[in-house]
This record gives structure tokens, C-alpha cells and sequence, in this order.
């Protein structure tokens, strides 16, 4: 029996910048035949420092853009969205959506061998204790410890991903998980991806060679696969096509954007503007 044409739609995925990119890249190398609509409202980054009122409403927005693309599938690729609004988005339709603190919370359980579970962060994020609820949702009493590191994302969008003020910053803020028995690291910004290996490095020299380091892109892109199987809506045909939209300066961001899209084929990445305020569905 043929799949349904709404099937070989495309998976619609957002963040409030272009962190959310690593999370395309994870969900692209995971399903190689699913087209991927990306958009990055880089005009109101970031969203950490609004209200809860507005970050749903530009999130709402974006999901309204992405649902006149024609998507599937919406993937909410921001924490503070993910944290504070994910609720806020569901509006009665069939349109599944997913955030990236569950699947990450869930990958962080399986690997786990019961310790503490560390959840690294942008302060907003931590502030909401979003991971932390969602930990002891399904097991109640397991310590969590929260990391701020506020930091990180400009090191990442600076490109000092192996550099050496990275690594005292790393130092910094892993500090305070020695001898807290934690043996599992939850990446919860987008960002943090591209600095797992000076984190697990970090890990390895202050805590352990055996703490697991959990990348919450590639959680995502697991969970993504599964809602697409158990929905019934895996692409049938090969397909592969990925467009990109932000929302201010395509110029500006695109050599940002290709660090984060680690795809190996950068020719073929191209940011198109979308302008959010005017568009009307």
C-alpha cells in the first residue's frame, strides 16, 4: 500500500538563531531521503531574554511559516521554545510537533549508568528547570545538576572551537561537578554540540574517562525517525532537498551558519531572507 502523499512532505524544523542547524544536520544524516525545511529567526534572537508570552508568540509565527511550506513535522530546535512554549503551540491540527529537552532527557536515562545526571546550559534554560522536570517525570529522585555556561555560544559562533580560552572556559564550569557522582552530561543548547570533544576532554581530565556526554541534536534526530515510523510518514521516494530561511541578514550569518550545518558540501548551502513581520499565511 502506498504512503500518503502528505508522506513525502517536508520535516519542518526552527530555532531562534542558527544553533537549531546542528539539528537539521543530525536529522539530515539520520533520514538521508527526508527534505528539511530550516528556519533561524535571526532578526529576534535571542529568545532567552523574553517573556514566556512573547517567545510563544514568535513561535507560533515560525510554525505558521513552516506550515505553508507544506511540512510534515514540526521540530522545535530551541530550548528556551522547547522550555517554556512548547505547549503553547499545539493548535488542535494533525501537525505533530517536537522539542529537544524529552529526547534528550530520554537518551540521557538510557545511557546513564545511575548517577547524576548533569545538564549543561544557557541560563535561561536552566531557569526554567525544564530538564530537571522532565528527569524526574521519569525517575523521580535522581540528582540532576545544572550547569549555566553562558559562554559557550559565543565561543561557538567566534569559531574558537579548539582553542585554548575554550578549554579554560570548559574547565570553569565543569569544575563544579567533581565529586558529584555524575556520570552522564546532557549538551542542552544547540549550540554545545560543536564543542563535545573539548567537553568530553574536560570531562575525561575533571570527572571521569567514563562519563557519557549526550548530544541532544542527534536525540532528536532518533526521535525524529521514530514519530515518522510510527505515523506512518517516512518518505517513501528519495529525496534529500534542504532549504534554509532566517529571518535578518543572510549575508552576515551564512559563514556562521555553515559551521553549524557540518554537512561537507557548503556549495550547496544558500540562506534565502524571510521577512516574519509582513508574512501572513
Amino acid at each position: 500500500m502506498s504512503l500518503p502523499p502528505r508522506a513525502q512532505a517536508p520535516i519542518g524544523i526552527f530555532d531562534s538563531g542558527l544553533g537549531g542547524l546542528t539539528v537539521a544536520a543530525a536529522v539530515a544524516r539520520a533520514l538521508p531521503n527526508e527534505d528539511i525545511v530550516y528556519l533561524g529567526d535571526t532578526a529576534r534572537v535571542p529568545y532567552g531574554t523574553r517573556s514566556p508570552a512573547t517567545v510563544v508568540r514568535y513561535a507560533r509565527k515560525n510554525v505558521s511559516f513552516l506550515r505553508a511550506k507544506g511540512v510534515k513535522l514540526v521540530v522545535v530546535a530551541c530550548n528556551t521554545v522547547s522550555a517554556q512554549g512548547l505547549g503553547g503551540l499545539a493548535d488542535g491540527s494533525e501537525l505533530p510537533l517536537l522539542g529537544v529537552i524529552r529526547p534528550g532527557v530520554r537518551a540521557a536515562l538510557e545511557v546513564s549508568r545511575g548517577g547524576a545526571i548533569a545538564v549543561l546550559g544557557t541560563p535561561a534554560t536552566i531557569r526554567s528547570n525544564a530538564y530537571e522536570q522532565a528527569i524526574h517525570e521519569r525517575v523521580p529522585g535522581r540528582p540532576v545538576v545544572q550547569i549555566p555556561c553562558p559562554l559557550f555560544v559565543p565561543l561557538v559562533e567566534e569559531g574558537w572551537l579548539d582553542h585554548d580560552v575554550t578549554r579554560a572556559v570548559a574547565k570553569e564550569y565543569l569544575g563544579p561537578l567533581a565529586d558529584t557522582g555524575v556520570d552522564t552530561i546532557i549538551l542542552g543548547c544547540t549550540h554545545y554540540p560543536l564543542l563535545t570533544q573539548v567537553i568530553r576532554e574536560t570531562a575525561t581530565e575533571l570527572l571521569s574517562p567514563d562519563v557519557v556526554i549526550v548530544d541532544s541534536a542527534s536525540a532528536v534526530a532518533h526521535s525524529t525517525a521514530i514519530l515518522l515510523e510510527t505515523t506512518g510518514l517516512v518518505r517513501s521516494a528519495e529525496g534529500g532537498d534542504h532549504r534554509f530561511f532566517v529571518t535578518d541578514a543572510p549575508d552576515r550569518v551564512s559563514s556562521v551558519a555553515t559551521r553549524f550545518w557540518d554537512m561537507g558540501d557548503a556549495r550547496s548551502f544558500e540562506l534565502e531572507h524571510v521577512d516574519l513581520v509582513d508574512f501572513n499565511p
